[in-house]
């Protein structure tokens, strides 16, 4: 394993170490170091082994494990931030207590501020393309931006299931008490800590406190992926109500048209009688030709004007039905609308038979 090693005053250590001699060492067994992408916190032998699944981690009371920290993102933490916050150099709550309060928040402050990061860099990019797609004026939706909501909504499935798998272990140890007392590691190892927690300082109550605030920052991020989600399905339903109401103009263009060429169709039947190799009084006149002429045009122009008003009357929404104006005043109980009996039919011309007809 090629390790990093903080101690209470941020000095670091590097070295390298076989596994079997790390795991006798630190007095824990193989599966305990096993790299598993995973996340996770347990105790044992009074050490606690942290998976946050590329980061893994053991405390002690005494040092910080940091076990094969070949990540570029990982090393720059590391090396910047890391050290001072084990120090009490840095802006963590609990520079006060114990070591190991300090290494359990500077990691949990970490893994939170990245999926943080990752629902900042998406946040932009999503709202960005929506906003190209929802437009209204466009006829036609680019296949372009679909595929980058595509692949952001791929990322912001993923970041949820991290979030719901960090809370999920959060909440794992909020459960249990016995966990959340083991996790106080000076506790039971530093007499002087033990006899600060007989009078009055509960070390259990301030790592519950410590998880809780990160379990309800993990909430909080889940909330604004959810919501973000929820405007990713509402903005997919604008745009395919924009799409369906073009598609509702072109058809009922198309229909008009069709209509259009039926009247024509049909009184074109004259010119088709008239073109017949039949003679007959009518073509030696040359006023006749301007008559049928008008009547084909004028027959044509009157039913289509009135297939669309036939269509115009069918694709209109019905108008809402007539509520009278007692009914509106009075008001709703037990699921129906009661008219006091102290209304005078009189008053509105109507007889009291009349009432519950009307």
């Amino acid at each position: 394993f090629l390790q990093m090693k903080f101690d209470k005053e941020g000095n670091t250590t590097y070295f390298e170490k076989k596994k079997t001699e790390l795991y006798q060492e630190l007095g824990l067994q193989a599966r305990d170091l096993r790299f598993q992408h995973v996340m996770s916190i347990a105790t044992r032998n009074n050490r606690i082994i942290m998976r946050m699944e590329f980061l893994k981690a053991v405390i002690t009371p005494e040092f910080l494990l940091i076990l094969d920290y070949r990540n570029l993102s990982l090393e720059h933490w590391l090396l910047n931030e890391l050290s001072s916050q084990l120090a009490g150099e840095g802006q963590l709550v609990t520079y006060s207590l114990p070591f190991e309060f300090r290494a359990i928040e500077a990691i949990l402050q970490y893994w939170i501020s990245k999926l943080q990061g990752r629902l900042n860099t998406l946040q932009p990019q999503i709202l960005e393309t929506l906003e190209a797609l929802v437009d209204p004026k466009l006829l036609s939706v680019d296949r372009s931006k679909l595929h980058i909501l595509l692949q952001n909504g791929k990322s912001l499935s993923e970041l949820e299931t991290d979030v719901k798998v960090f809370k999920e272990t959060i909440l794992e140890i909020l459960d249990e008490e016995e966990v959340i007392e083991e996790l106080c590691l000076s506790k039971w190892t530093d007499p002087q800590v033990f006899e600060e927690s007989m009078s009055g300082i509960d070390h259990a109550e301030e790592m519950e406190l410590l998880l809780e605030n990160y379990y309800r920052q993990a909430e909080d991020l889940l909330n604004e992926a959810r919501e973000l989600r929820v405007l990713i399905d509402d903005s997919e339903s604008i745009v395919f109500i924009n799409l369906d109401s073009h598609r509702n103009v072109m058809m009922r263009l198309n229909l008009q048209l069709t209509m259009g060429t039926f009247s024509v169709s049909l009184f074109g039947l004259i010119g088709v009688a008239f073109g017949m190799n039949l003679e007959s009084s009518l073509e030696e006149d040359p006023r006749v030709f301007w008559l049928v002429t008008g009547i084909m045009f004028l027959g044509s122009g009157l039913i289509w004007r009135r297939l669309l008003s036939f269509l115009g009357r069918h694709l209109e929404p019905p108008p809402p039905p007539h509520v009278p104006a007692f009914l509106k005043k009075s008001q709703p109980a037990a699921g129906r609308v009661e008219i006091k009996t102290s209304l005078k039919g009189e008053t509105f011309g109507l007889s009291r038979s009349t009432l519950p007809n009307q």
